[in-house]
């Protein structure tokens, strides 16, 4: 009925266990587009297999050329806290960065309706 749980992680934050939607949007540079593609998909396999990873889908913008954002839907956010954790995503954002044109934005949120 609307409500949620509290979940306590090792780390001792505090999650409430509703599913995490979160949109991350990342704009590469035009030289680096095959190489950011190439990344990002290395990234999503990976992710796609992380216990609580219910979706992360990359999409290209169709009307910005280098425009690409991941979906992502968590079981919770303590799933989310592991995955930001990870090795892998660690790899990405050391990877990613000189071939970013701009800071990657991500939006995070719980369902509303």
């Amino acid at each position: 009925m609307g409500g949620f749980a509290i979940v306590f992680s090792k780390f001792g934050e505090i999650f409430p266990s509703m599913r995490l939607y979160i949109v991350a949007l990342f704009r590469f540079k035009e030289n680096y587009l095959m190489d950011g593609i190439e990344l990002m998909k290395k990234l999503v396999s990976k992710t796609r297999q992380e216990e609580g990873c219910l979706q992360y889908d990359l999409v290209e913008d169709i009307s910005e050329k280098g425009v690409f954002f991941i979906t992502e839907l968590w079981e919770s956010q303590e799933h989310h806290f592991r995955h930001s954790q990870s090795e892998h995503l660690a790899d990405f954002h050391i990877h990613s960065a000189p071939m970013l044109d701009a800071r990657t934005q991500v939006y995070k949120g719980f369902r509303t309706f």
